[in-house]
């Protein structure tokens, strides 16, 4: 089975023996720095919903104690630095090409 961006936060979550409304009470929105609530991280859990912003992911890999490359590439997208870099098209292929043939 293929590992997910919620299957990857619960194992990480029980590995550190938080339960969902711990885990939620340390994500804080950028918007308002309010935590979020229980029934996002559900949603999230159970891949219903996908984190909203890499605001939100790096706050995931904080409070589970991680970097946060991989919880990037569970949610299938690149942090804003990697997005913003001024990269030509040609290198960003050899990139993926790379990546691709080491993950095999």
């Amino acid at each position: 089975m293929t590992e997910t961006f919620g299957s990857f936060i619960v194992k990480r979550r029980k590995e550190l023996g938080l339960s969902q409304k711990e885990l939620a009470q340390l994500i804080l929105r950028e918007e308002d720095d309010k935590p979020i609530s229980p029934q996002y991280l559900n949603d999230i859990e159970r891949d219903r919903r996908n984190p909203t912003s890499d605001h939100i992911i790096q706050q995931f890999a904080s409070s589970l104690k991680m970097k946060p490359e991989y919880l990037f590439y569970l949610a299938g997208t690149l942090p804003t630095y990697a997005r913003e870099a001024d990269i030509a098209p040609e290198k960003v292929i050899e990139i993926f090409q790379a990546f691709r043939r080491g993950g095999k």
